[in-house]
């Protein structure tokens, strides 16, 4: 559960915002997931049958 907590100017503005360092942490985290997505969706893609013979075939599997 998000408990954030607002600045608030003397407009009644709200220019920030106080998180939980752990919630913010996640947030970072979920930025970089979604950065490391967005670059790489136009790579090219293989068949998980394909993928996993190729584990069989280095050894891995």
């Amino acid at each position: 559960m998000l408990q954030e907590q607002y600045i608030v100017d003397e407009k009644g503005k709200k220019p920030a915002v106080i998180l939980a360092i752990e919630k913010y942490e996640e947030l970072l985290e979920d930025l970089h997931d979604l950065s490391i997505i967005a670059k790489r969706q136009y790579e090219l893609t293989i068949a998980f049958k394909d993928f996993k013979k190729k584990l069989k075939e280095d050894g891995i599997l």
